[in-house]
């Protein structure tokens, strides 16, 4: 059984009568599948729609100085934006077309064992970006204890274990628990986004124009980290493009797709960002919670707009940092869902997302993207060069669960190539997610093609014998 040449033609995968497979690793049934076109955008606004995001565009202003001018920042931001949405399309469709999940489209270039490394390495920058994403809202629920209480209170690490205890037990109950919760969260920190904008136009634009519209900026390196930050914020949601695909309604051709990857990240990266690089700019500190409570000198606003950050906190958290690790859980342990989403949970809080951003530079968070990017744009290369160019888009999916089918074990090709990708990366790590998605690309195929003639890998591909 192989995959429909049409995209948007979804098919119901049987699998063997003697697979023993956990609930939340099967695939999804056309039946079984509930989001909507809308209600999928509005989700990925409320995944760009986040502190972590606006943290990045603090990132851009170092000593009191931004690295990249306005110009050049925005047109950074297009560049990235673009390549996700290629590479989003491209990776999301064998997930959408079958609904497996990306933890068994591994299996496809890594094998059934060696899928369990390529996915921990997707799975722990979840968690990390689960837990900075949970003390980000925990700083900002302190900030609204904090005026509540009238400064009598004031410890942001009960309401980080607070706000991580009330997403643990949100996130047991599925992929969609909060569907209408982040389109309202979405619209409602867009609409308080643009009142602190508005703010900071109105009495810091002085400063923000000094600081980053005017700065001489670069074209060089600097320009390029951005770009490749820009992605590796982003690599590990793309990467498991599958996770999310699989819950899109049948009918959605890849331009459409493209469309609802493309226009809510645009909106809602491209104006945190400016309001980050602004934060920053006007007051000097990279924590946009800190930041707001500054520029926003008055108590109602603050916990109004704090509320907001702590909504969009969870919503992205629920979409991009709990599944993803939830499915590596599962697939290493057979613990049921609700238990992995519990394991992935009490995992967050041990990430200290405290180091990554300080209230001087968020530095940290830069550094960490960079590393943990460099081994994952050479995995998205494998996947994309063994989907498209050595099957041809031909998949016998029900294969992929067979313990001791054709896919058993693990693929050395994908694992050495993975390796080559990432020494790339670290080359020159500033453009680490570019070289290890070219070199990683390039080596599998060749290793595929010339090394281990009796891999089982091969058979279904261009270089069966």
């Amino acid at each position: 059984m192989s995959t429909s040449l049409a995209s948007h033609v979804m098919e119901d995968v049987k699998l063997p009568n003697d697979a023993t497979v956990v609930e939340s690793l099967k695939p999804k049934s056309k039946n079984g599948r509930t989001v909507g076109a809308i209600s999928y955008m509005f989700m990925w606004i409320g995944d760009g729609v986040n502190l972590g995001n606006m943290t990045l565009g603090a990132s851009l202003v170092v000593a009191g100085t931004a690295t990249l001018n306005i110009f050049q920042t925005f047109v950074a931001a297009l560049i990235a934006i673009g390549i996700i949405t290629i590479v989003f399309v491209l990776n999301d469709r064998l997930g959408y077309r079958t609904g497996i999940p990306y933890v068994v489209q591994l299996r496809m270039s890594f094998g059934i064992k060696g899928s369990i490394i390529s996915s921990f390495l997707r799975g722990i920058p979840g968690i990390i970006w689960y837990g900075f994403q949970s003390w980000i809202g925990g700083t900002a629920l302190n900030e609204i204890v904090k005026v509540i209480s009238g400064g009598s209170f004031d410890n942001i690490v009960i309401c980080f274990l607070a706000i991580q205890l009330m997403q643990i037990v949100l996130s047991m109950y599925g992929f969609h628990a909060i569907k209408w919760v982040e389109i309202l969260a979405s619209v409602v920190i867009m609409l308080a986004l643009i009142y602190v904008f508005g703010v900071l136009m109105q009495s810091h634009s002085d400063v923000i124009v000094e600081k980053w519209v005017h700065s001489e900026g670069s074209w060089g390196l600097p320009f390029f980290a951005f770009i490749m930050m820009f992605l590796g914020n982003y690599a590990a949601i793309f990467l498991s493009a599958a996770d999310y695909s699989r819950e899109l309604k049948s009918g959605i051709s890849d331009v459409k797709r493209g469309f609802l990857y493309f226009s809510p990240i645009l909106i809602a990266y491209g104006f945190v960002l400016t309001i980050g690089a602004m934060l920053a700019s006007a007051t000097g500190i990279s924590n946009p919670v800190k930041a707001f409570a500054i520029v926003v000198d008055n108590p109602y606003i603050t916990v109004g707009v704090s509320v907001f950050i702590v909504l969009g906190a969870i919503a992205v958290n629920v979409v991009a940092n709990i599944v993803p690790p939830a499915y590596v859980i599962t697939l290493v342990t057979k613990l049921k869902y609700k238990a992995s989403v519990t394991v992935v949970g009490l995992l967050a809080l041990c990430s200290f997302p405290w180091i990554l951003v300080k209230d001087s530079s968020a530095k940290g968070l830069g550094i960490f993207i960079l590393i943990y990017s460099a081994f994952l744009g050479p995995i998205v290369s494998i996947l994309l060069v063994e989907y498209y160019v050595l099957r041809k888009q031909k998949i016998h999916v029900a294969d992929l669960y067979k313990e001791d089918g054709p896919f058993a074990g693990y693929n050395p090709c994908a694992i050495i190539a993975m390796l080559i990708g990432a020494g790339a990366a670290f080359v020159k790590v500033e453009i680490g997610w570019f070289l290890g998605f070219i070199a990683a690309g390039i080596a599998y195929i060749l290793l595929m093609k010339f090394a281990f003639k009796d891999s089982n890998f091969k058979k279904g591909t261009v270089f069966e014998k």
